[in-house]
């Protein structure tokens, strides 16, 4: 089986997390650049297969646009147009970023490294990810 990629895009930095292979365990990647999202998923995708992505989309809870909208369905853009024939799945993301934090505390890190915003975007991109699994039945 191949694996299923997350993205929590955001303006300056997206986290990114996969499945294993066998689509058991969601696991936090990395956080990388916004703008190097398309070339990190192509040297990915040439040494991991991969059969879907899915990337959080930003709303309100009234299902109005927030500000990290917009900027998220530019990525979807680019992706499709990257990667024409791979499946992709908009999820609603909310209150990842607060729940990751949440994570965090519970991992017991200190409060120096909860405040790294690359660790939050990993662990909700992974919240993303295990969330898409339940639902699904993945």
């Amino acid at each position: 089986m191949a694996r299923i990629l997350s993205i929590d895009y955001g303006g300056k930095r997206t986290g990114i997390a996969v499945t294993d292979p066998l689509q058991i365990i969601a696991t936090g990647l990395t956080t990388i650049a916004s703008h190097e999202l398309i070339p990190f998923l192509k040297k990915y995708m040439q040494t991991e297969p991969v059969e879907l992505i899915i990337i959080g989309m930003p709303k309100n809870w009234d299902e109005s646009d927030t500000h990290g909208t917009a900027p998220a369905r530019k990525a979807v853009q680019l992706i499709k147009k990257a990667f024409p024939d791979m499946p992709l799945k908009e999820v609603d993301e909310r209150y990842t970023s607060k729940m990751a934090k949440d994570a965090m505390i519970e991992m017991g890190m200190k409060k120096k490294d909860r405040r790294d915003k690359k660790i939050v975007d990993e662990i909700a991109a992974t919240i993303i990810l295990q969330e898409y699994m339940q639902r699904s039945g993945a």
